[in-house]
């Protein structure tokens, strides 16, 4: 018993600190992992059991009668409280088996927290679609990552759509649980995937998540707050020294287009973006057959993308935004030791 309580304390320890260095060693790891195997689809992985379980957890709370903001609350703190502890326990039985192991399984559950190469596998199927100019399998791509109506798109509205897409989401899927996972360790990244698996599946403005979903919803808008607005400095300073880019276009464009798109955050990244590459972005958007968003971002003498040469140059901002930020991280670890 006295084993065990040791045990648990030595991995509270390891937990409990901010921005230590083994923090940089696990996120390090799990981003080669995510490199070297990406997202594969199983039914097992992770972040699609999470899914199913809030999906039990919301069906459960509506039978209940809880589908206000209260019940909202309520699936936050199951869900916290049941897959916190559960990791938390993977990680007491990995150190059990071996020092080694518990470093091992901190690494497997932060490589389940990001999805870079899966990010880019789905912008490069639409950038491949694009290039062969293949309009079915560009707006077929195109729907695995937007929600609209894909058959008004063109193949120039696939291309934008992945460029807007991929630099929403270098922030929550990439950025936002990398730096959680160099600050709090990985059940602060897995915190932080429980709040971006709310806001996905039940954050929605419509008449069954308008209250049931606020939750999720404001609570993502502050996890990703200072992430989306560091993410702007951060693609303007790389896309300054980057040779192709537009570092000075970067930074106006940023500053006076984000507030363009619904959302305290997501249109910094997309119009950082846009302003990098030198090309305008977004354009008609259509959903249900109703022109919901007629505005472009990017300067008006800018010439509207994007091409599958437009998608591909947005790998190297998102590869580099996120090597950056780790190496930051290990740079502030060093600095508090």
């Amino acid at each position: 018993m006295a084993a065990f309580s040791e045990l648990l304390a030595a991995t509270g320890r390891d937990l409990a600190a901010f921005a230590a260095p083994q923090f940089v060693l696990w996120a390090a790891l799990g981003l080669a992992l995510d490199a070297l195997v990406g997202d594969p689809v199983f039914a097992w992985h992770p972040i699609r059991l999470l899914g199913r379980w809030l999906a039990t957890l919301e069906r459960a709370l509506f039978r209940a009668g809880l589908n206000g903001y209260g019940g909202g609350i309520l699936l936050f703190l199951l869900l916290a409280g049941t897959v916190l502890p559960l990791c938390f326990g993977l990680l007491v039985a990995a150190r059990a088996v071996h020092p080694w192991a518990f470093h091992g399984m901190a690494a497997l559950i932060l490589w389940a927290c990001f999805a870079l190469r899966d990010l880019i596998a789905h912008g490069e199927r639409i950038a491949r679609a694009v290039a062969r100019a293949d309009l079915p399998a560009a707006r077929h791509a195109v729907s695995q990552l937007v929600g609209r109506d894909t058959d008004r798109m063109d193949l120039a509205a696939c291309g934008r759509g992945a460029v807007e897409s991929l630099s929403e989401n270098l922030v929550d899927g990439v950025l936002s649980p990398l730096v959680f996972a160099l600050l709090g360790g990985p059940l602060a990244a897995v915190l932080f995937k429980i709040i971006s698996t709310m806001d996905s599946m039940v954050g929605y403005k419509n008449e069954r998540y308008l209250r049931f979903g606020w939750c999720g919803a404001r609570v993502d808008d502050v996890a990703n707050y200072l992430v989306a607005r560091g993410t702007f400095l951060l693609l303007v300073a790389l896309a300054w020294v980057l040779p192709g880019f537009h570092g000075g276009k970067a930074w106006r464009v940023g500053r006076a287009f984000h507030a363009y798109v619904p959302g305290p955050n997501s249109g910094w990244p997309e119009a950082t973006m846009a302003g990098a590459l030198g090309r305008r972005i977004i354009g008609p958007i259509y959903k249900h057959g109703a022109l919901v968003c007629d505005f472009w971002l990017g300067e008006p003498t800018d010439p509207p993308g994007a091409s599958a040469a437009d998608i591909r140059r947005s790998y190297a901002l998102l590869i580099l935004a996120t090597l950056v930020t780790l190496a930051l991280g290990g740079l502030l670890a060093r600095a508090l030791v």
